[in-house]
């Protein structure tokens, strides 16, 4: 996702019963909150490259066994509606099953983003 890669190709990687989840403060920005489906990724990747700026995206660690992955990082984005810089420590969480991910899990400072995402 961090890279330039099209939405359909990452979506490639994603069941089509996909669990989604993004705590935080829900119909603020469009991607926040629990989905299924695999449109939730796809939806993610467009609306997020059409709506921020990515200004760094660092991973610091990634934590997997056959079942599971963990990825730790950092970033920090633009709102291009408010101009807001986010800064965020963000873990997140994928299941794999079959070969897919099955469910994705970010965990992020979602009071940060709300907040940046506000007028």
């Amino acid at each position: 996702m961090g890279s330039a890669a099209e939405p359909s190709e990452i979506a490639g990687l994603f069941s089509d019963n996909l669990d989604w989840e993004i705590a935080g403060d829900t119909g603020v920005l469009p991607w926040i909150g629990k989905k299924s489906g695999k449109s939730a990724i796809l939806d993610f990747v467009t609306d997020s490259r059409a709506m921020m700026e990515r200004i760094s995206h660092q991973v610091r660690d990634i934590l997997a066994n056959d079942a599971r992955a963990v990825i730790l990082g950092t970033l920090a984005s633009r709102l291009k509606s408010t101009g807001k810089i986010i800064n965020t420590d963000f873990a997140i969480v994928l299941t794999v099953a079959n070969g897919e991910i099955v469910r994705f899990q970010m965990l992020e400072d979602s009071f940060a983003v709300s907040q940046a995402a506000r007028n």
